[in-house]
């Protein structure tokens, strides 16, 4: 009886664990792609990752050194993206923290931006994720934004 406890109790942990691995791996897929969308100018491609209801905000610091909160409209961003342009937006990120809790995922992306290969700025993302009837989608993306004193 032991035996079968014991036995009950490790396939209960293995199979939560790979549960675990295959929704962060699906989170993780879903920010990829909106990251290929951008590399690729293609906002049809970007707009699949985004919840209907997104929001995307940034944490500014203004030239006379009070922060900010500012507001973009996802639709404006996903124009920016797909209006054609030479240089490739490239946002090469690093996973940090990824947790996750039923149908909402919490993200920690440290990033650096490149406009082709030429440094743009760095900060971190911390996206929100909703688990819907056609996967992972974005419902909140805050990011922050600088020159200098990037993360490794």
């Amino acid at each position: 009886m032991k035996k079968l406890l014991f036995t009950t109790f490790i396939i209960c942990l293995a199979t939560r664990a790979f549960c675990q691995q295959a929704e962060t791996d699906a989170v993780k897929a879903t920010i990829n792609t909106m990251f290929d969308a951008m590399r690729k100018g293609d906002s049809v491609m970007l707009n699949k990752t985004f919840h209907k209801s997104m929001v995307l905000q940034s944490v500014a610091n203004k030239k006379d050194g009070t922060v900010a909160l500012i507001t973009e409209k996802p639709e404006e961003f996903a124009k920016a993206v797909g209006t054609p342009h030479k240089e490739v937006w490239d946002e090469r990120i690093t996973y940090g923290a990824i947790k996750i809790d039923g149908a909402l995922a919490s993200v920690w992306t440290p990033y650096k931006f490149y406009v082709d290969d030429k440094f743009s700025h760095c900060g971190v993302n911390f996206f929100q994720l909703m688990k819907t009837e056609t996967g992972w989608k974005i419902i909140y993306i805050v990011d922050t934004r600088r020159k200098d004193n990037c993360p490794e």
